[in-house]
């Protein structure tokens, strides 16, 4: 297997562009009130950065924890759904969600999952490598459409869990935050787990159920959305942000 420039390129369009679509389709929903570009930027960038931090400790996992080798066993799974949730998570805290601009509930959830869509573009780009090195661009085509419905539509929820407890709380105290993280967390790391789990199915005959949950999330995800922009927008003046 080799991995010329060009098969580095298509990879890197094949996963980015795709998350950018969803990113178009989410900053188009917060249109009336927009974030700053340059944050979204940083945003989409921190959930790359969590690519580098994310990979070597899955690697631990999978070589460490039962059943980890030759296929994920349960406990893998679940290793590796905490640490993506928790490095998506750990590095917006650190580098997006402090900051000033930051200062509506609806806010976390925009940057949480522009940080989902940033760490997507990548897993998603390295999932293409392969299919595209070896030549088997009909594979990759087929991996891509997979990921582009399937596995960053779950990175979108499961981030989206841990805006919406962050955005339900801005204005409770510590303990309070605390709690409602804690648990968003614990719930998106569940549900990342049943997806991962019921999406490598030897025979692949939960396949179906798999994106059904999906998109059960995603249509709760969206509901949750139009209640925080209501929220938002029946508190404002027409025409003001």
């Amino acid at each position: 297997m080799s991995f010329s420039p060009e098969t580095l390129l298509y990879a890197l369009f094949g996963g980015v562009v795709p998350a950018l679509i969803w990113l178009y389709f989410l900053l188009k929903e917060d249109a009336r009130c927009p974030e700053p570009r340059s944050l979204i930027l940083i945003a989409f960038g921190t959930g790359m950065l969590a690519i580098p931090l994310s990979l070597p400790l899955q690697h631990f996992a999978i070589t460490h924890l039962p059943s980890g080798i030759p296929s994920p066993g349960l406990p893998v799974l679940i290793a590796w759904a905490f640490i993506e949730e928790t490095a998506k998570y750990g590095l917006a805290a650190l580098l997006v969600l402090w900051r000033r601009d930051v200062n509506e509930s609806i806010d976390f959830v925009v940057y949480m999952i522009t940080v989902a869509l940033g760490f997507a573009a990548i897993e998603n780009m390295l999932f293409l490598i392969g299919p595209l090195a070896d030549g088997q661009l009909q594979a990759g085509i087929a991996t891509q459409n997979l990921r582009f419905v399937g596995s960053t539509l779950v990175h979108i929820i499961c981030s989206a869990i841990v805006g919406f407890a962050l955005g339900i709380t801005y204005l409770k105290g510590k303990v309070a935050k605390i709690s409602a993280v804690t648990a968003g967390l614990i719930l998106a790391i569940t549900l990342h787990t049943v997806f991962n789990f019921l999406i490598i199915s030897k025979d692949g005959s939960h396949t179906v159920l798999a994106f059904i949950t999906v998109w059960v999330g995603t249509i709760i995800f969206l509901g949750l959305f139009e209640i925080f922009k209501y929220v938002r927008y029946h508190r404002l003046p027409k025409n003001t942000c």
